[in-house]
């Protein structure tokens, strides 16, 4: 008994939800282009027992552009080049051939290229064999790093410290370069022609006016001139006791 019970509930359950999805399907058949792009788009839409889910977008991205690296500042060097501490060998010259290609720079690290660079662009500008440490040299090794930090920052543009480095040492050769620019103008200019570098001069200060900025400056103004009065009067007073006092000393005597 209860088990026919139980059949004919399972039956009509089944018989709804099957007339239910006939209708459904039909209304949707029947009015393909009624559908709103709200009723599509926005949450899961209920019809009868069912969940219309929305349609999924399916957006075009766009294509990922190839990084084209510049030209880079040791491009020069030649990969014959012997390594900075086997140049100054004699027999470095007359050995053969496999030991030279180990010595030179087609088998160097991005160190040893770097610090050759930085070798030349000091023969540039130094003002004898010794030098290490003027201003001509000190420039030419922040060139060497700011250029060595550029082609770095053309394949990884989002390494911020890196980029923070650069600026910092842009910052520092443009105060040096200012400093030999009011020193010694000959230099300077040899300076930026052997090293390539264009020096352009500071902006200008410039603020904006504005009705709070006015009335602080006149305030500073008005307490200035009144400082400079009271130390006028203060002097005026020394200066009158010492002539008091002096003509004392003279009448004693």
């Amino acid at each position: 008994m209860l088990t026919n019970i139980a059949l004919r509930s399972v039956l009509r359950a089944s018989g709804c939800i099957f007339r239910e999805s006939s209708a459904v399907c039909s209304a949707l058949s029947a009015a393909p282009w009624n559908v709103t792009a709200t009723q599509v788009s926005g949450p899961n839409v209920r019809c009868g027992s069912f969940a219309l889910k929305p349609p999924a977008r399916h957006y075009a991205r766009a294509a990922k552009k190839s990084v084209t690296a510049s030209r880079s500042h040791l491009s020069d060097l030649t990969p014959t080049m012997l390594k900075l501490d086997y140049a100054a060998v004699p027999l470095a010259q007359t050995t053969d051939d496999i030991v030279k290609r180990l010595i030179s720079l087609e088998l160097a690290s991005h160190k040893e290229k770097l610090q050759l660079k930085m070798e030349q662009l000091i023969s540039k500008v130094q003002r004898n064999e010794n030098d290490r440490s003027s201003e001509e040299v000190r420039v030419a090794i922040l060139t060497a790093r700011i250029r060595n930090f550029q082609d770095h920052l053309q394949i990884h543009p989002k390494d911020k410290a890196n980029k923070r480095r650069m600026l910092m040492a842009i910052d520092k050769r443009k105060k040096i370069l200012k400093k030999l620019r009011l020193v010694r103008y000959d230099a300077f200019e040899k300076v930026c022609e052997q090293l390539s570098i264009t020096y352009t001069f500071p902006p200008e200060y410039s603020r904006r006016v504005t009705r709070r900025w006015l009335a602080k400056k006149a305030f500073c103004l008005k307490v200035f001139k009144e400082v400079q009065k009271q130390k006028a009067e203060e002097r005026r007073k020394m200066r009158k006791t010492q002539d008091t006092t002096d003509a004392t000393i003279t009448n004693a005597q």
